[in-house]
């Protein structure tokens, strides 16, 4: 009896064990990302401390997209930009919410190739956090980043010319009180009402 009391303590102490490695799974998993840049994960950083831009170009193109039910109209002001490695640039999208309804939504983001996600640097952007858009809003998204020059060392990333920086905004649920630092929508510049 003692025995079957201890096999069952155990059974339920691994099934707990599981359900809370199932939960920090996620959490970890997009560190583990954001600090190898691994999936073409991009870097957040608090600003820009690499010094003199160099000479060397290139082209950052955007891309924008919305999941399967996602009521926003989304894309980038525009298509590409060239850069100068080490270069801050700011690069804005747009969101409008054309539904009769208040609209939560959160952006999830990526680089291709790969590689250039270790490189990749965010200082701001849109994607840090929930946008809101009322029914009818549309808001201005900037994102902030730059190329880090140490790109220009690694090898298999020497010679990139071309990276694509893409976002997919899912939608969310809507806090109960937006938050009064932001008026409703984080980051962005709200456009009519």
């Amino acid at each position: 009896m003692w025995r079957d009391r201890a096999v069952a303590a155990s059974l339920v102490g691994v099934f707990v064990l599981m359900l809370g490695a199932s939960y920090a799974a996620v959490p970890l998993y997009r560190l583990l990302c954001q600090a190898t840049g691994i999936n073409g994960t991009t870097q957040r950083v608090a600003g820009n401390v690499s010094g003199r831009p160099l000479e060397r170009m290139i082209t950052v193109h955007f891309d924008a997209n919305t999941a399967s039910g996602m009521a926003w109209r989304f894309k980038p002001e525009l298509e590409h930009i060239n850069v100068r490695v080490g270069e801050t640039v700011m690069a804005y999208f747009t969101a409008l919410n054309p539904a009769d309804h208040t609209i939560t939504g959160s952006a999830t983001f990526n680089v291709t190739p790969e590689i250039a996600g270790r490189y990749f640097d965010k200082i701001q952007c849109f994607c840090f956090s929930l946008q809101t858009l009322k029914a009818g809003e549309q808001a201005e998204m900037p994102v902030t980043f730059y190329i880090d020059p140490a790109i220009a060392a690694e090898p298999g990333a020497g010679n990139i010319r071309d990276i694509t920086l893409s976002y997919t905004f899912f939608e969310a649920p809507t806090p109960a009180v937006p938050s009064a630092a932001d008026g409703g929508s984080s980051n962005g510049k709200i456009k009519g009402s």
